[in-house]
């Protein structure tokens, strides 16, 4: 069963990018290729929808008669560029919503989701093409518009797998996600080693792939702590954005090796550099970031030689006693 058999979607061939010749203005060239390439999915994207509503009427829905898809594909994020862009323009393209099966008189969208909550909060009607989807239907298009526009990230995709896989067949995830089977098995894997309070406390993460997020589970594995939900949690990494809030939780999972003669990183749990530790047999050095941690430094060389001493004192009172 095929995405295109369910929904007789119409496949937009985009201009492949041209080679860009290669010389001191390779970068320039990859970057232009990079536009290329996202210039044409927004196209096909747009396109998908365009062509959904031909011989579809565009009917104006109060919002509160709208409901978003039974599976949630996407974790909170910033709308204010759509919101922006929703005042100025209007609705360029309906939504895709078929006829709630359970409340008559409502609706439920296959996609079009952050514009129905950019036209909640405009206090707007929504533009909707109405069709009868199935449940199958419904989630496949939602998945292969999600696909086509790029714009879920890594964990958001595999989480929207997770809950597809509680109601239908692998066939008809791997449709709608538009991956094969065995892409589908390292999505699961990889969501289901991580709890999912820690995905939320971590958020989207844009920009961050498989790799990191395997790298995580397989560290998240391995952690005798179990401080890890606690620490995504803490102001300190909450005021980070997503995908910094991320990597200083990987960073601080990582396990701190000393290797005799090579300098180790000197970090917070949070996984701010403060500089490097060298040690050998007969000495240990600590060198500290200047900007990172000057005050520190300072600290340090005015009180080291008193806290030496202390340390010493209940050291000797210790064995004494």
């Amino acid at each position: 069963m095929s995405r295109k058999n369910l929904l007789n979607l119409i496949q937009v061939d985009a201009d492949m990018p041209g080679k860009v010749a290669t010389s001191d203005n390779k970068l320039v060239g990859q970057v232009a290729s990079t536009m290329r390439e996202e210039k044409a999915r927004q196209a096909r994207a747009d396109d998908i929808e365009r062509r959904l509503g031909e011989g579809q009427s565009v009917i104006d829905l109060d919002t509160a008669l709208v409901e978003p898809s039974f599976v949630r594909d996407r974790m909170p994020g910033d709308i204010d560029g759509l919101l922006s862009s929703i005042r100025e323009q209007g609705q360029q393209v309906p939504i895709l919503a078929r006829p709630h099966p359970e409340k008559p008189g409502h609706y439920q969208v296959a996609f079009g989701h952050r514009r129905l909550r950019a036209l909640q909060q405009l206090g707007l009607q929504v533009k909707a093409v109405i069709r009868a989807l199935t449940d199958e239907e419904l989630v496949i298009a939602q998945g292969q518009e999600n696909n086509e526009r790029e714009d879920l990230t890594y964990i958001e995709k595999a989480r929207f797998a997770q809950r597809l896989k509680e109601r239908f067949a692998r066939e008809v995830i791997t449709s709608a996600m538009s991956v094969d089977k065995a892409e589908l098995s390292r999505m699961l894997s990889v969501v289901e080693a991580i709890p999912a309070d820690l995905i939320d406390a971590i958020g989207p993460a844009p920009g961050v792939g498989r790799r990191s997020w395997q790298e995580l589970a397989d560290l998240i594995h391995k952690d005798e702590n179990k401080n890890r939900l606690e620490l995504a949690r803490s102001d300190e990494l909450q005021s980070m954005t997503s995908q910094d809030r991320f990597k200083a939780l990987l960073s601080a999972l990582k396990p701190r090796r000393v290797v005799r003669g090579l300098p180790e990183v000197l970090s917070t749990s949070s996984g701010q550099r403060l500089g490097h530790v060298k040690q050998s047999k007969s000495k240990i050095e600590i060198t500290l970031d200047r900007k990172e941690a000057g005050e520190f430094a300072a600290f340090l060389l005015n009180d080291a030689v008193a806290l030496f001493e202390e340390r010493r004192a209940k050291s000797t009172g210790k064995e004494e006693a």
